[in-house]
């Protein structure tokens, strides 16, 4: 079995490109245009991580993470934000408890190997 991400930007490009590098790898991924679109998707899809931007209208990636994690704790969640000044880095980490911070624009090779170390954290 595949494991699953549900990747939350209301960029619908943003989404596509995570697709394309994340399946290539074996990973499937399942897009979310917005907040409360993930949190409807959590119980149907039951992803195995979340990488969720920050900057969205309606209800931000903030707010977002709080009712995910309400929902449920144990699920893995890494910001995925064009937010990358070393305040908003520690926010995202060390005040809201995210388990990874990626910046846009980001690499392939960095993306996957956040996204696995994010996985890795659901399996153990």
């Amino acid at each position: 079995m595949c494991p699953k991400i549900m990747v939350v930007d209301d960029e619908p490009d943003t989404i596509d490109l995570v697709k394309l590098i994340l399946e290539s790898e074996g990973i499937d991924v399942v897009g979310a245009n917005s907040g409360s679109e993930c949190l409807e998707l959590i119980e149907k899809e039951d992803p195995d991580g979340i990488l969720l931007d920050i900057m969205m209208p309606d209800m931000n990636g903030w707010e977002t993470f709080h009712k995910i994690k309400e929902k449920r704790m144990d699920l893995p969640v890494a910001m995925l934000t064009v937010k990358n000044q070393e305040f908003d880095k520690m926010l995202g980490l060390h005040v809201l408890k995210a388990d990874e911070y990626i910046t846009k624009p980001f690499s392939r090779k960095e993306l996957i190997k956040r996204t696995k170390e994010l996985l890795d954290l659901k399996l153990h």
